[in-house]
């Protein structure tokens, strides 16, 4: 592993980005204010699987493909982007909740969150040019371990960071909507937030460059 040296400014970086809120974050937050908190908390497990799948691919050096094939790219944002808008727009479109969610006659989609979760981050190649780009900068050629090795580690690391604190606000989220979800009304509000919020992210996906 890498020395003391590169060990500590990584853990404190990583502390930071995975305080700062981002896109995941907002994402994890949308899905429980409109889904409820199983449904936020499949979200963030759909998150850290995808973000599993992106620290391979940084390992191994898939995600330079990302980098020398701008049109693939392209692809990939464009496609996540229109998903993003179209998971938002369901939340626009659907029905008035019931007044008391716990009674509904079938319980909330929180297996399709994952799903959403793990398309929605998988096509995000933002995602994958982070942890190919951050990662690699804390490894140590002169290390005992391969370079590959010291990247899906110290990348995992990362994404157990940033999946702490999306359970954070998960909680947190809920804990302040739970308090108006008596409302058959204001649930219908919260629904339509959340839809707002996924569209606004897919938008910036699709508006986002390359560098």
């Amino acid at each position: 592993m890498p020395s003391a040296d590169l060990l500590i400014p990584f853990f404190i970086a990583s502390a930071i980005f995975a305080c700062v809120p981002g896109p995941g974050m907002l994402y994890a937050a949308a899905q429980t204010v409109a889904l409820g908190r199983r449904a936020g908390w499949y979200s963030a497990i759909g998150f850290h699987l995808a973000g599993l799948g992106h620290i391979t691919a940084a390992a191994f050096g898939i995600a330079t493909l990302l980098d020398v094939v701008p049109a693939l790219f392209t692809v990939m944002k464009l496609v996540g982007a229109a998903y993003l808008v179209w998971l938002g727009i369901q939340y626009l479109r659907s029905p008035r909740p019931p007044v008391n969610p716990a009674r509904a006659t079938s319980p909330p989609p929180a297996g399709k969150a994952l799903l959403d979760s793990l398309a929605v981050e998988l096509l995000n190649p933002k995602s994958v040019l982070f942890y190919v780009a951050f990662v690699p900068q804390f490894t140590d050629t002169t290390a005992s371990l391969p370079i590959w090795g010291q990247v899906m580690i110290l990348g995992i690391i990362v994404n157990a960071m940033f999946t702490v604190t999306d359970v954070v606000l998960i909680e947190t989220t809920d804990a302040a909507a739970r308090r108006l979800r008596s409302s058959e009304r204001i649930m219908l509000r919260l629904r339509r937030v959340g839809g707002g919020v996924l569209i606004a992210l897919g938008v910036n996906l699709a508006l986002t460059r390359q560098h």
